[in-house]
């Protein structure tokens, strides 16, 4: 079975709950993938379908990394994949942790406890959209928290009780903004100053957001109220405890910002284009590249080592 099949055959699965924009651009991914002949090929590794239970199938790992994390219990890389969540210690590969969600949206709040969003295992008996989804044992199980069937979120930011999510409506088909107080069980409407492609959080005050387009930089400090330009080229965001701003661009150039600076530094170059940014722990970068590698970096973008290739 060539790659075209394997994947017309595992999206058929997923054709039977989604919606109608999402049949139209998951049908097309076969034709798409038939002219990509210099992308991400791990493509061709993906399983006819999650392996049935008592069966033993390779894993494709993670495929089209969507965010990245640090578990405070135990130092592990988190990495959230059209492929489900992966953990790995160390040097080590990524190992699968649950099932094959898609994990669209994903951030760490704490030991072994997690928010996500997404598209479900085909198996399971799940909306296409998952809304807002918690975890408490490590990624190994999920619970809904809030607006299930309603939301896929594709950007999760959160600190203490305060959550922001952008996002695809599923009756609407529209992408949108919306904050919660009280943890990501009720939510209000915020403007976003444009389509969105990442959004970071100042750790030292949640109401206070930089959003990036694919056209500019955008700071609230209103909790998403309202929003003005910031200098500066748009690319993916990681806020940095310190409170230095970082960003990469789609050529892999990292740059940074200070707080109360006007002014970007350009630090370092990721050798590859990036699929994923966030912050580590200690003052860390983490960037994850389409072909699933995540590489890490100690000195603010300078220089860059691989942490954990799929």
């Amino acid at each position: 079975m060539g790659s075209q099949q394997l994947i017309a055959a595992l999206l058929a699965l997923r054709l039977r709950a989604a919606p109608p924009a999402v049949i139209i651009f998951l049908a097309s991914l076969p034709l798409l993938m038939s002219g990509c002949t210099d992308g991400d090929d791990r493509a061709d590794q993906l399983p006819d379908q999650p392996p049935a239970a008592g069966t033993v199938a390779p894993d494709p790992g993670p495929v089209h990394v969507h965010g990245l994390g640090i578990n405070p219990k135990d130092d592990a890389l988190l990495i959230a994949s059209h492929t489900g969540l992966y953990s790995a210690q160390g040097a080590q590969r990524p190992r699968r942790v649950g099932d094959y969600q898609d994990t669209m949206a994903f951030e760490v709040i704490g030991p072994d406890h997690f928010l996500g969003s997404g598209h479900p295992d085909v198996r399971a008996d799940l909306p296409a959209y998952l809304g807002l989804i918690e975890s408490r044992d490590g990624g190994r199980t999920w619970k809904p928290r809030s607006l299930q069937g309603k939301v896929d979120f594709h950007l999760l930011k959160a600190d203490g009780r305060r959550v922001y999510g952008y996002g695809s409506n599923f009756e609407t088909r529209a992408d949108r903004l919306l904050a919660s107080a009280d943890g990501g069980r009720t939510w209000a409407p915020r403007r976003a100053p444009e389509p969105l492609i990442s959004l970071a959080l100042d750790p030292d005050d949640s109401r206070h957001l930089v959003a990036s387009g694919q056209e500019a930089l955008h700071v609230s400090r209103n909790g998403g109220r309202s929003w003005r330009r910031l200098p500066g080229a748009p690319g993916l965001l990681a806020w940095s405890a310190s409170g230095r701003l970082f960003s990469v661009d789609e050529q892999g150039v990292v740059a940074v910002r200070a707080m109360g600076g006007k002014t970007w530094q350009a630090t370092g170059t990721v050798s590859g284009a990036p699929a994923a940014f966030e912050r580590g722990r200690m003052g860390q970068l983490l960037v994850a590249l389409h072909d699933g590698t995540v590489k890490q970096s100690a000195n603010g973008g300078v220089t860059w080592r691989v942490r954990s290739r799929p």
